[in-house]
């Protein structure tokens, strides 16, 4: 009786063994499917790269890259890369340069011409990023839900364009420089006129002549 409990109890280990083997084998890759808010599938892999794009500025004075947060404005992020895509600001200038404040671009050609854009979009300024030195924001008119395509690199921490109530919106904040800030201050330190009615025009037009998603 005792010799037939122990055989059994033997049994009964061999058949743990060999299913813990099993289990083991059948292991989940490191890299899992997860469900995105809006119910599509992604690898951790593919949000990471999402995390990190970035759009290469390549101006007549030089190199920007801009990572975007597509995390903290999705909207802005969006809208931005559509026009990247689109070819839009290929041969826009940065029309609006105040040394000590930031550098505006992504709306006029060299010759003053205003493009035309599409529909403007909800204002992200609320989202937490802060207007400092290299941050990346959208321009925009009196109105928060106005910006299209103009947007403006930071020159200095300005904390008077961070979002406080809605009474006071600020400007929304969508990606960052990573490279290239010594081009921005060359920019801003570029000497500025009039034209065509506008002030803080660079005399000598400093063109983007590319813009495109990249990945470093």
């Amino acid at each position: 009786m005792t010799r037939k409990i122990w055989f059994c109890t033997l049994l009964t280990v061999l058949v743990l063994a060999l299913s813990c083997n099993k289990e083991t084998k059948e292991v989940k890759p490191e890299i899992e499917e997860v469900k995105s808010e809006t119910g599509n599938t992604k690898t951790e892999e593919t949000i990471a790269k999402v995390e990190k794009r970035m759009v290469k500025l390549e101006t007549s004075m030089g190199d920007i890259v801009i990572e975007l947060n597509e995390d903290a404005a999705p909207v802005t992020v969006k809208n931005f890369l559509s026009y990247v895509e689109d070819g839009f600001f290929d041969g826009t200038i940065f029309h609006r340069v105040i040394n000590g404040f930031m550098i505006q671009a992504g709306g006029f050609t060299a010759q003053m011409q205003k493009k035309q854009t599409k529909p403007p979009i909800v204002n992200e300024a609320s989202n937490g990023l802060k207007n400092d030195r290299g941050a990346v924001a959208m321009a925009r008119t009196n109105n928060p839900d106005s910006a299209t395509s103009q947007f403006f690199i930071n020159h200095k921490n300005n904390d008077s364009l961070n979002y406080v109530e809605n009474g006071n919106p600020g400007y929304a904040v969508f990606g960052k420089t990573v490279k290239g800030m010594d081009i921005v201050d060359a920019i801003a330190a570029v000497k500025t006129t009039t034209r065509m009615g506008m002030q803080d025009v660079p005399v000598e037009p400093v063109v983007i002549n590319s813009a495109k998603v990249v990945t470093e």
